[in-house]
């Protein structure tokens, strides 16, 4: 079966382990098609090319790259006409105009195609969004939902396809080995990874630290965004700027050695009016290499750590500071749920679970037609 994949999520290195796995099914040929960069509040992820074993990669002009609502890609129809795939898989949101655009070329050469979403609230959107997001829901073949709310979302609009739960991306295992605990007596290292807004929470992580100052402890924070300066001020009013660092985002093939670093990894995301955690990609890395991982109750979170890490209620600074005094001084328990969160990931969570969750899907809805 032939299969075009259009993602930008694609440009980066680690991700396209999930190409690799998909491209070693013997039943799938795979071309994915990514743009040269992407660019978003962190800045632009040029495309890293990491792992491209098995598969064809294209790169195809963008236009109005970092707009995440009416960016597409002028050259999509002479590539479909090149491969004549059996399928199109879009990595995008339905109501999105790089989905509509994709979608409709797909659609006048009676090819089948699916989308990918992870909206997890049900929102309206204006003209004419709305009006390409019903033509999506009209004429895809099938959707792909990154968590359950997704799903749920998708029904409740009228979507009356077949929708498959599978998040994005997982990890490969083979590139985050589990780190080793760390036996001497210096401060334990707390991280967090992502972009610096306001719905990540760190400022509530920061303020929960504020109540731990009598523990040894250091907290590195690894992303970029327009709360840099805040967090900086932050940490200086709670008395602990000494011991929080803040540094640039690294490349993807790097993030293994920031997680080895770790003694615990916390995602304390917050649930805005236009946004929830849509699942907390970051999380299921630290897990792989064995980081005692705590999240808020936000979105998708309590359903990727389960039972393998620390659940807070989100927003709430008392309750993260517990949970982090917890892992701070009972060794037993950080070292248990890091065994945890590793199998959990192992079990639910690697590139090659979900890609062949995902060819499943390939092989139902490729040549069914349109």
């Amino acid at each position: 079966m032939k299969v075009l994949y259009l993602s930008k999520a694609l440009v980066v290195g680690s991700y396209q382990t999930k190409s690799e796995a998909l491209a070693a099914l013997p039943d799938i040929e795979l071309t994915v098609a990514v743009p040269p960069s992407w660019r978003d509040e962190r800045g632009e992820t040029p495309l890293e090319r990491a792992h491209l074993k098995g598969y064809r990669l294209d790169v195809v002009p963008i236009r109005f790259n970092g707009n995440f609502h009416t960016h597409y890609y002028p050259t999509l129809g002479g590539l479909l006409d090149q491969l004549r795939p059996d399928l199109f898989h879009i990595d995008e949101e339905a109501y999105n105009f790089a989905t509509f655009h994709a979608g409709w070329l797909a659609h006048r050469r009676r090819i089948p195609f699916l989308f990918f979403t992870w909206q997890n609230l049900a929102r309206r959107y204006p003209f004419p969004f709305r009006l390409m997001e019903r033509w999506v829901y009209a004429h895809a073949a099938h959707a792909i939902a990154g968590n359950r709310e997704a799903a749920a979302v998708l029904t409740g609009k009228g979507f009356e396809k077949a929708i498959d739960v599978i998040p994005q991306f997982g990890v490969d295992p083979r590139l985050f080995p589990p780190r080793t605990e760390a036996t001497d007596d210096e401060p334990r290292c707390i991280g967090y990874a992502g972009r610096f807004v306001p719905e990540k929470g760190l400022a509530v992580l920061l303020t929960a630290l504020g109540q731990l100052k009598a523990l040894k402890w250091r907290l590195t924070l690894r992303g970029s965004g327009p709360q840099a300066a805040e967090l900086r001020q932050l940490a200086t009013q709670q008395a602990i700027a000494d011991r929080v660092e803040i540094l640039p985002p690294l490349p993807s093939t790097q993030m293994v050695d920031f997680y080895r670093a770790c003694d615990i990894f916390v995602l304390p995301s917050l649930t805005q009016r236009n946004w929830k955690e849509q699942f907390g990609r970051v999380l299921i890395e630290a897990m792989a290499s064995r980081v005692a991982v705590v999240g808020s109750d936000s979105g998708e979170i309590p359903h990727v750590i389960g039972d393998a890490g620390l659940v807070t209620p989100e927003g709430d600074s008392d309750a993260l500071s517990a949970a982090l005094r917890r892992l701070l001084t009972d060794e037993t328990l950080r070292q248990t749920l890091a065994d945890a969160g590793r199998q959990r990931v192992l079990q639910r969570f690697t590139q090659a679970a979900i890609a062949a969750r995902t060819a499943s899907v390939y092989r139902r809805v490729g040549g069914r037609g349109v």
